[in-house]
């Protein structure tokens, strides 16, 4: 599965999703973008699905129409989320197409 790391999402989170091919934002030089333009350009790199630590973005976003997949982390605090990182796995494993996904920690 491909999975794009948002800004603020830990990095040390990769490790643990060895499975699935992992790129941050800032790795593809897209850390200038801005939500909407961020999202229509991971689906049209063939990203799947999005891990962010944006809480707000369900509010700025029509999320209805989006193929790609969001998992929202609750938290950015890497000690917390690598605690239950299962959590992160879990939902990596079932968020399907189009869905929006929070991990509370």
């Amino acid at each position: 599965m491909q999975v794009l790391f948002d800004q603020g999402t830990p990095v040390p989170l990769r490790r643990y999703l060895t499975p699935h091919a992992v790129t941050t934002v800032f790795e593809k030089g897209w850390s200038t973008l801005q939500n909407g333009e961020l999202l229509r350009t991971a689906e049209g790199e063939g990203f799947e699905v999005l891990v962010s630590t944006d809480q707000n973005l369900k509010h700025q976003q029509n999320l209805r129409e989006r193929r790609l997949a969001i998992i929202v982390l609750m938290t950015t605090s890497w000690p917390r989320i690598e605690r239950k990182v299962d959590r992160v796995i879990a939902a990596l494993h079932s968020v399907k197409s189009g869905e929006y996904i929070e991990v509370e920690f």
